[in-house]
């Protein structure tokens, strides 16, 4: 009985109740109360889609994963618009990545990683998930982009969930 009323998932329940509360005109009692309830209910019915929940061994590593990415993606920005302005052809470069992760959730997070960052975008994660499909705008070789990848993302995210 007790086991129903827990929140199996805490963090989606407290990033639900945070966005009712925005969302809701002003906070009074009626809308901490439905945010409340929807912070408890919609966790409940979602449950079967949340089979495992992840393990982050090194979580305190998240900020600076954060930290890069956006850094990343800043230094790309610019990358990209010079090199649509410039004379020069793009190199596109499609790359098999071979990964080495092997959390789902770890994989998702990095072909998510390489597609918010301009000028590269992940395409495909083959059946058997130790192959990562990606396409870069520029490159002057397959392994150049591989270095990259593994070097600035699959090696923090290894030391994340391993």
């Amino acid at each position: 009985m007790l086991d129903r009323l827990t929140f199996p998932q805490p963090w989606l329940s407290v990033l639900l109740f945070t966005t009712w509360q925005f969302l809701s005109n002003g906070v009074s009692g009626a809308s901490v109360v439905m945010g409340l309830v929807l912070a408890w209910l919609i966790p409940q019915i979602t449950s079967g889609f949340w089979p495992e929940r992840p393990v982050f061994v090194k979580a305190w590593r998240v900020p600076a994963y954060l930290l890069r990415l956006v850094q990343d993606i800043i230094v790309a920005s610019f990358s990209v618009a010079r090199l649509i302005l410039s004379p020069r052809p793009p190199r596109p470069v499609f790359v098999a990545y071979p990964l080495s992760l092997e959390h789902p959730l770890a994989i998702t997070i990095l072909a998510s990683t390489i597609s918010l960052t301009p000028g590269t975008v992940s395409a495909d994660v083959s059946d058997d998930q130790k192959t990562l499909l990606v396409h870069t705008l520029d490159a002057d070789s397959a392994q150049e982009v591989i270095d990259a990848i593994h070097n600035r993302y699959e090696k923090p995210l290894m030391e994340m969930f391993q």
